[in-house]
């Protein structure tokens, strides 16, 4: 079971939050300051209004009223120019404040160690960095605007429903009661639901990305059903998650409508008495009743948006919960003296379980040709994922040149040990681009230089500028596999392991490719692991690994002559 990635608290996520808006101050002050304006605007109107009425029964004549009527049209105006001007800045402040979160999403996840990306999954990485980033984005462009309009709103009608009769004032407030005490119970539980439900979409995005991914291998082993049960068995979760989302919301939006009536039918009884005992004109109790009846529009707004808000904060705890991830440690400072790998008493577990190496020792010289093999689940792989630096080992040191090999800068580690796997990627864009990926100033002649040089003779329609991938030309397995060979032949590193790098290629054409790799990384320090066993022969040294153990060191020729574990191992491979 894949370990998820963090989540956010709610403080974590108002620190990231308050951040972002600082980070942006002069468009939130100002997305603010317009909104404010236009809703101090909007006011005008009813109270005008109430003014008209009060103005006619006392016998004003009809210039009074043409006045105080060109004003309600002013303000109505007024209140439309500003609305627009605000709804403006507030989108150029969410998309602004959206590529930031991106743009900080992507750095923290490419400051992930590869460990901690693939005991999680992908799935819950890729939601995380597409889902959950996009309805951030959505609520800083949309969502939060409007429910800051509708805010600001609701604060100044009831600051003048107060002003026009501070007993009406009282009385909207308890008829608002209803919409906090239903908005309360609904924000007590529609964080964890939606946080329940951002999970399950991540576990579903993991079960339909493996099966996608492993489907010659599902098809191979007849493993259709049960993948099949698994993803319905996820979709079941998600149906489930979703739902008790939806009864959160079919419980909280009808408390809200009710609370509507009751807040107008309380204001216009209080009003409507309060005049009958000459304590307010009839003006101002149609002022404050129309104040109520504002009241509606920025409520509806935050009912609509306060689900879209609990959605996207659930969105933004699991976007920031990527800070509390492990990050890649700092880079150290020391540069190796020279490009001797020692492994000193190493241990290593995945995950505090039980350790997979047991205190391994190696010494690997410049220069030098090793072959490590051994039974699958020996360590093999482990062992070169130290040796690369993806991964720090428990106890005991891997280090080149006597500094660790995990704590040396990306680039710098990158120049002095370079892993090549059977997994392999091919990237949207031209052939040129895939391999400038690791030489990124190479001209064409290099490129394909670097190409001949892992024995590609493969015709691709537009040479260097074909399109690669998804729409464009596809790679097999064993091309793509050169490509990446290719790539380590570009990059030039020290040292190169290549963990089973030509399983994919045919037993002729992997013999042909590690041939030219020879000759091409001729005074390179190659670690190669593989099952086929006449790369060891090729070897200078072969390392043999028994459950977790380095159980013999030394040239095929005595290694065989013992006959230790290795002799019984080529024994079978000639067979």
């Amino acid at each position: 079971m894949s370990a998820r990635l963090p989540v956010a608290g709610p403080a974590a996520v108002r620190r990231a939050t308050l951040a972002l808006i600082r980070r942006d101050v002069r468009g939130f002050t100002a997305l603010l300051a317009l909104n404010a304006l236009a809703a101090l605007a909007g006011l005008a109107g009813p109270w005008l209004l109430g003014r008209i009425i009060d103005e006619v029964s006392a016998g004003a004549g009809t210039r009074t009223v043409d006045l105080l009527a060109l004003a309600i049209v002013a303000g109505a105006l007024a209140q439309l120019l500003l609305s627009r001007q605000a709804r403006y800045v507030a989108h150029r402040f969410g998309e602004r404040t959206s590529a930031r979160v991106r743009e900080q999403f992507a750095d923290r996840a490419l400051a992930l160690p590869p460990a901690t990306v693939e005991r999680a999954g992908t799935g819950d990485l890729t939601t995380r960095g597409t889902t959950d980033v996009a309805a951030v984005g959505t609520a800083l462009r949309d969502a939060a605007p409007d429910v800051f309009v509708a805010l600001v709103q609701i604060v100044f009608v009831v600051g003048a429903i107060i002003a026009v009769q501070p007993l009406l004032g009282a009385c909207g407030m308890v008829g608002m009661a209803g919409i906090w005490s239903g908005a309360r119970w609904y924000l007590r539980r529609a964080r964890s639901g939606y946080l329940d439900e951002g999970a399950a979409n991540s576990a579903l995005a993991e079960i339909l990305a493996a099966t996608a991914s492993g489907a010659r291998t599902v098809e191979a082993l007849g493993l259709q059903e049960r993948r099949i049960a698994t993803g319905e068995t996820a979709v079941e979760e998600c149906r489930r998650t979703r739902e008790r989302t939806l009864f959160l919301r079919n419980v909280f939006f009808p408390i809200v409508s009710a609370s509507y009536t009751v807040l107008v039918v309380v204001v216009l009884l209080t009003g409507g008495l309060l005049h009958a005992h000459g304590m307010v004109s009839l003006g101002s109790a149609v002022a404050a009743a129309l104040f109520v009846r504002q009241l509606e529009p920025p409520l509806d707004t935050i009912v609509v948006w306060i689900d879209q808000l609990q959605s996207s904060g659930a969105a933004f705890a699991r976007v920031e919960g990527l800070a509390d991830a492990p990050q890649t440690p700092p880079a150290r400072s020391a540069e190796p003296v020279d490009d001797r790998i020692e492994v000193t008493d190493v241990r290593y577990a995945y995950d505090g379980r039980d350790d997979v190496l047991h205190g391994v020792g190696l010494t690997i010289r410049p220069g030098e040709r090793l072959a490590v093999v051994g039974p699958s689940g020996s360590g093999k792989t482990t062992l070169s994922r130290l040796l690369a630096g993806m991964d720090e080992p428990r106890t005991g040191t891997v280090t080149v040149g006597d500094v660790p090999i995990a704590g040396l800068d990306p680039d710098r580690l990158r120049r002095q040990v370079v892993l090549v796997t059977q997994e392999h990627h091919v990237f949207l864009g031209t052939l040129r681009d895939n391999l400038q990926i690791a030489a990124p100033d190479a001209g064409d002649t290099e490129l394909l230089a670097a190409l001949a040089a892992v024995g590609w003779s493969h015709e691709l329609p537009n040479g260097l500028d074909t399109e690669l991938g998804a729409g464009g030309h596809r790679l097999d397995g064993a091309r793509a596999q050169q490509l990446a060979l290719a790539r380590v032949v570009l990059a030039d590193p020290h040292t190169v392991i290549l963990d089973e790098a030509t399983a994919l290629l045919d037993p002729t054409a992997a013999r042909h490719t590690e041939r030219a790799l020879a000759a091409v990384l001729k005074g390179r320090t190659v670690i190669a692991i593989a099952h086929r066993l006449h790369t060891a022969h090729d070897a200078d040294r072969v390392a043999v690994m028994e459950n977790g153990r380095l159980t013999e060191v030394g040239p095929h020729e005595d290694l065989v002559a013992n006959n230790g574990p290795y002799a019984a191992l080529w024994q079978s491979w000639n067979r």
